[in-house]
């Protein structure tokens, strides 16, 4: 009979997960707030190659029209949404695929961006090295994750398939004992017979 297997899941991973993810969402609504607001006004130094307002006021910190600031917010807010302790729980499998896709896309994002800052802008912006820094760092955890995942299933299928060979050599054992007791019995009474 086929028994549905729960998610075991270290707790790190969870708190982890949840926890750079709203890191995100708070180091990307900053830089939103900003551009829409006052893009110099960036706590960050303006000179050098650190140079936050030459980045998030370059051609580069846009894209279609769209601010990338706000396109890492929406991004950090699903990313969320993926990794809050409910969706870690359920057993769609349409979720971990989410996450692993948003997560991905992501850590590809930052090398676009990163190649950008150094390439096209020739500076670097502090806060978006903080925003890049936590989306790799999340993409490995939920990495990690999946791995946990996997190998508690394969222990889990493993595991079940021993105990049901050995509860299937039992069972088997228990009836062969008394076919064989009752063969011997029969060749007693058989020899018991001659001698008389």
């Amino acid at each position: 009979m086929a028994t549905t297997q729960r998610r075991v899941l270290p707790r790190w991973i969870t708190i982890t997960t949840l926890g750079l993810s709203l890191l995100a969402v708070g180091l990307t609504a900053y830089l939103t707030v900003t551009h829409y607001t006052d893009p110099t006004a960036l706590a960050c130094p303006d000179t050098g190659i650190v140079n936050c307002t030459a980045v998030t006021t370059s051609s580069w910190s846009v894209i279609l029209g769209v601010p990338v600031a706000l396109i890492g917010l929406l991004w950090a807010a699903g990313m969320t949404a993926v990794n809050s302790p409910w969706a870690w729980r359920s057993p769609a499998r349409w979720l971990d695929r989410a996450r692993l896709a948003l997560s991905g896309a992501g850590a590809l994002m930052v090398f676009y961006l990163v190649y950008v800052e150094l390439f096209r802008v020739d500076a670097i912006c502090l806060w978006c090295t903080g925003v890049h820094l936590t989306t790799i760092v999340l993409f490995g955890v939920i990495l990690a994750a999946r791995a946990s995942l996997a190998s508690g299933a394969s222990g889990a299928s493993g595991a079940s398939g021993a105990s049901g060979a050995s509860g299937a050599s039992g069972a088997s054992g228990g009836n062969e004992g008394p076919r064989r007791s009752g063969r011997s019995g029969v060749r007693g009474r058989r020899t018991t017979s001659l001698a008389h």
